[in-house]
């Protein structure tokens, strides 16, 4: 029915920055003059896009190419979360992508003897 996403906003906008100062400067995309990256929050219907990426450049191999490394590194370091609302239900989505650090669950404390 529709996608709900969340995120730590500033960190979220400045990791989007940085993901894109970074493609700017990488020799694999030199012709790329600029990129603009956009990612929506809160409630998102059914068919509507979520994300937005932007790319100029010289000649068309290296703008699909940054927009390529833009969107898959977007989904592997930005910390956004989607949430899958279905008809019969809701269920958070798995994002294999994701390479954030894990930090363990903190423990019960141990019953009183």
């Amino acid at each position: 029915l529709r996608l709900e996403y969340e995120a730590y906003e500033p960190m979220a906008l400045k990791e989007l920055r940085s993901i894109a100062q970074a493609a700017l400067r990488n020799p694999a995309f030199a012709g790329v003059r600029h990129i603009a990256c956009a990612h929506r929050l809160g409630v998102v219907p059914n068919g509507e896009s979520s994300v937005i990426i932007a790319v100029s450049a010289e000649h068309r191999k290296e703008a699909f190419d940054a927009c390529r490394h833009m969107i898959d590194t977007l989904k592997a370091s930005v910390p956004i979360w989607k949430k899958e609302i279905y008809a019969d239900g809701s269920s958070w989505k798995a994002n294999s992508e994701w390479i954030g650090v894990e930090a363990p669950l903190p423990r019960d404390p141990p019953a009183a003897a």
